[in-house]
């Protein structure tokens, strides 16, 4: 079976300070059908002048205000030629050199529509402060509050045309009514990849104060009214539950 070909889109707007790992991370994979598309906010600071010295890496690029971090991923999707999409935000790296390459060998050894893996936080001066490791995934799981780590996230291209792209109404958790809408109304079932697939900095825009947080509640108890999550309070509730306890074990 040919090796399929990996659109990855890095969505940007004024990471100077970050981008260039970011970048460098893709050009580092050993994969090599891999297609690299940059989709910029239209930033003002010197990302522009990182980005171009890369510009032999790079398969697509744009520079333009859009709406919003989801919006800019359509753009990116839209433009995407590849068998299989990822995501890798302009602030994080992969976790080495080989990603890639596992993520392509299950998509290909599962005949998988979705393949998803770990993630973790990382602060800045570089330990671990988090793991995030969903675990397989279970019919009804995100009935009680479950869901993997959308940078860890990877799905053929098919599923965006055929299921649609990112709601960018969701806000902040337009990534997780889109896995919600594909896996649990869908039932699309994915394949669980247990390895790190991103080193990823902590933050967010979602947990940047308490007001993001109450709005990305209130994001994520539409999302699952939308898509069929039986019990979208107790779901509400679990969804941060499990995050402690990533930070405990």
């Amino acid at each position: 079976m040919q090796d399929p070909k990996i659109s990855i889109i890095t969505v940007s707007y004024n990471s100077a300070k970050t981008i260039q790992r970011c970048i460098e991370s893709v050009i580092e994979q050993k994969y090599t059908n891999i297609e690299y598309i940059i989709i910029d906010g239209g930033s003002t600071d010197a990302t522009l002048q990182i980005i171009d010295q890369y510009k032999n890496h790079i398969s697509f690029f744009t520079s333009e205000p859009d709406k919003g971090v989801y919006d800019a991923m359509n753009k990116g999707i839209k433009a995407a030629t590849g068998d299989i999409v990822g995501t890798l935000n302009s602030d994080d790296v992969f976790a080495d050199a080989n990603i890639l390459t596992a993520i392509a060998e299950t998509f290909k050894k599962n005949n998988s529509a979705i393949v998803y893996g770990n993630l973790n936080y990382i602060h800045p001066n570089g330990k671990v402060i988090r793991k995030w490791k969903s675990g397989m995934y279970k019919p009804g799981a995100f009935n009680w509050g479950w869901m993997p780590p959308h940078p860890a996230f990877y799905c053929r291209k098919e599923l965006f045309e055929r299921l649609g792209l990112y709601d960018i109404k969701f806000g902040t958790a337009g990534d997780y009514e889109l896995m919600v809408r594909f896996m649990h109304k869908n039932k699309v079932i994915p394949h669980y990849l247990d390895k790190t697939i991103v080193n990823m900095n902590i933050g967010g825009l979602s947990n940047v104060s308490y007001t993001n947080r109450v709005n990305a509640w209130g994001f994520d108890f539409m999302a699952m009214r939308k898509n069929g999550v039986l019990f979208p309070l107790v779901a509400i509730i679990f969804k941060p539950l499990r995050k402690i306890i990533q930070y405990i074990t």
